[in-house]
């Protein structure tokens, strides 16, 4: 049997791989979509959404779930297979997984990002008893208990809020001395009374037996140490890029992001990549859509 030749193939079925795959079937080309995890990526987390351009209130898993279905109804095909490289071929692309290779003629790079873990003692260990990096999920088993949420951005205040409706008390541990997140949510943490902030510190272990009880906090000032009780961690320490099935040519910044020129292409000719995975990327949803929209529109004018 002859293998498919894909006008465009999307590496990640998050929002941005899924909006790009959404018009780039609509302009007509032969798309398909590949995802090694659950579709959605890191907005699934998130019950209300923030920064998207349609003026509706839906939650993530709400909006991947209308996407996907979409993209089918439009034919894109939803491959569940994990990409290890993209190699060229000839005036296309083969795009090998571990179950074989795919053709295109185009691609995009939509891989997102993932949470950093803490890298501490007791984190891999505790995962899904006590460690975790959902508060929607898992929220409302830590009723009326302690938790430690690590970080002093957006993703951890708005966990802290969303633990807060469930536990006793939430401690924010932040190694800085000031809140890195939007004023509005700081402020919403700072009135909440179950929320508090342990200032210029770190979790450097996380202790228990069957499960967590509590963690080990360093003070970095001059590296101290004290125990806290508690059943909860949750970690939000900024992402890194999923990116390492991308090609060698494929630049990269300090952090591993793929960089772009001004048109979202890479520095492989018919390489694209957008969203959380992409250096310069604006972090918010509506960026995501547009950006997702310039590189569909790209990918079909350079192949008319």
């Amino acid at each position: 049997m002859a293998q498919t030749t894909y006008d465009l193939i999307v590496i990640g079925e998050g929002i941005s791989g899924l909006t790009c795959a959404s018009y780039a079937a609509r302009a007509g080309l032969k798309v398909a979509t590949f995802e090694s995890n659950l579709f959605g990526g890191l907005v699934l987390n998130v019950n209300e959404l923030d920064g998207y351009p349609e003026n509706r209130n839906t939650s993530g898993a709400d909006l991947a779930s209308t996407l996907m279905q979409s993209n089918s109804n439009a034919g894109v095909a939803s491959i569940q297979e994990e990409i290890t490289a993209i190699r060229p071929s000839g005036p296309a692309f083969e795009v090998a997984t571990g179950a074989g290779a795919y053709a295109a003629r185009s691609a995009v790079i939509a891989s997102g990002a993932r949470l950093k873990k803490l890298g501490v003692p007791g984190e891999r260990e505790f995962e899904g008893r006590g460690v975790s990096s959902c508060a929607d999920c898992d929220g409302p088993m830590f009723q009326n208990e302690d938790v430690i949420v690590v970080g002093g951005g957006d993703s951890a205040l708005q966990e802290a809020l969303v633990l807060a409706q469930y536990c006793r008390n939430v401690k924010v541990v932040h190694r800085g001395d000031a809140l890195r997140a939007q004023q509005r949510l700081a402020q919403q943490a700072r009135a909440n009374p179950k929320i508090s902030v342990i200032w210029k510190s770190t979790v450097a272990a996380i202790l228990g037996s069957k499960m967590v009880e509590g963690v080990r906090i360093q003070r970095t000032a001059d590296g101290k140490t004290e125990e806290t009780p508690c059943a909860g961690v949750f970690a939000y320490i900024g992402l890194e890029p999923n990116a390492g099935f991308a090609p060698a040519a494929v630049a990269r910044d300090g952090r591993g992001y793929l960089i772009t020129n001004d048109g979202l292409e890479t520095a492989v000719d018919g390489i694209w990549a957008i969203g959380a995975v992409r250096a310069g990327y604006g972090g918010l949803l509506r960026d995501a859509a547009v950006e997702a929209r310039r590189v569909a529109e790209s990918v079909r004018d350079r192949l008319d």
